[in-house]
């Protein structure tokens, strides 16, 4: 092989090899672009569970008891009713259904933490208690 072969024979390969910078840039570019598909629809599957008109003033838990590693007792006011659950890994089953509510339920924000919370947003409908 003469010189001028040997150059021909290295000027072929290198127009045949992949070009890698190319490569790398194609692929980070799909890379970014199915991660912001996945990001796209976890954003619109969270907007679209909001739509629903579901309303939380209804349906509330007032309180929960664990009886034992995996099964409670749940005690839910529903429309001004309130319902005492048996709750297992299999199965939810209606234990009571009580003519006048046995407890309040409980309000949405009247904890001690979130009343503290909206006093320093400065959003406070009550004051919060001195201790």
């Amino acid at each position: 092989m003469t010189a001028e072969e040997t150059a021909g024979a290295a000027s072929r390969t290198a127009a045949h090899a992949p070009d890698t910078l190319g490569t790398l840039v194609s692929l980070g570019l799909g890379l970014v672009a199915v991660i912001a598909v996945i990001y796209g629809c976890a954003w619109l599957v969270r907007r679209m569970t909001g739509m629903g008109g579901v309303n939380n003033q209804v349906i509330r838990v007032v309180s929960v008891m664990a009886l034992g590693a995996r099964e409670r007792i749940a005690l839910v006011d529903v429309g001004g009713q309130q319902i005492l659950l048996g709750i297992t890994p299999s199965t939810v089953r209606t234990l009571h259904v009580f003519d006048s509510p046995v407890a309040a339920a409980p309000e949405a924000g009247s904890g001690d933490f979130a009343r503290h919370l909206q006093a320093l947003m400065g959003r406070s409908r009550t004051p919060p208690d001195k201790d």
